[in-house]
């Protein structure tokens, strides 16, 4: 699981931010000043930090200085109610990922914080040809075998199984799911993953050997069974949907 630390004096915004980041699957810390900020930066080495500009003790620019010093691949999203075009160019100078001008949307963010994963993570580049227990995907064919057997599927059950199958065992939210499909996700759609894999399921039980493919987590969303081997050998039946 990422961890994100979220940095701002506004104990409000802090607190939805969080709940919104841990709803995307995310662990969450937080902090109130940039001094703060660094000691945990330091002890606990997160994956991103989302940083106001301005702040007690320490503020955003002077985080960012110490941080680029001590840990040049952290990742920094920073935010603020300052909107001239300098204060966003300095930032950036500094080493800033990116930048998110106050007010904004809670889920903007967590879509910002995903691009700015995705881009230091690198984009995988994904196989021609797919392999996962009984699965086989060819994706130049746009073809999916089970057990051997053909299986229709539409194009939003083709990306969210090509999501699932390279990685397999990672558990993804709904939103990220979402995302994969539609580009960013928005919490109000997030509930439709749960009809496509209701239906992605059912295509994939080809016999009851295949019937724990796709394992929900509950809570938090799905994986694919890495360590399917058959009938009563898969990875604990979660609760299905």
């Amino acid at each position: 699981m990422e961890t994100i630390l979220v940095v701002d004096d506004e104990l409000q915004l802090v607190r939805v931010l969080r709940g919104y980041l841990e709803q995307s699957g995310y662990r969450v810390l937080t902090a109130s000043n940039g001094k703060d900020a660094l000691f945990i930066a330091r002890q606990e080495k997160p994956d991103l930090v989302i940083l106001d500009l301005m702040m007690p003790q320490m503020d955003g620019l002077e985080f960012t200085r110490r941080a680029r010093a001590e840990l040049p691949q952290l990742p920094i999203i920073m935010l603020t109610a300052r909107v001239e075009e300098a204060d966003r160019v300095i930032g950036l100078e500094l080493g800033a990922d990116d930048y998110v001008t106050k007010p904004f949307s809670p889920r903007e963010v967590v879509a910002r914080v995903r691009a700015v994963l995705r881009r230091v993570r690198g984009e995988p580049v994904k196989p021609e040809v797919l392999r996962v227990g009984p699965l086989v995907m060819d994706h130049s064919r746009r073809e999916v075998t089970c057990e051997g057997r053909p299986i229709e599927l539409t194009p939003t059950e083709f990306a969210l199984l090509a999501t699932l199958m390279a990685q397999p065992g990672r558990v993804f939210s709904r939103a990220d799911l979402l995302e994969a499909v539609q580009g960013v996700a928005f919490e109000t759609y997030e509930r439709t993953i749960d009809a496509h894999i209701k239906n992605l399921r059912k295509k994939l039980t080809v016999s009851p050997n295949t019937a724990d493919l796709i394992v929900t987590v509950r809570g938090v969303g799905y994986k694919l069974n890495a360590t399917w081997t058959g009938v009563g050998g898969g990875e604990g039946r979660g609760p299905r949907r």
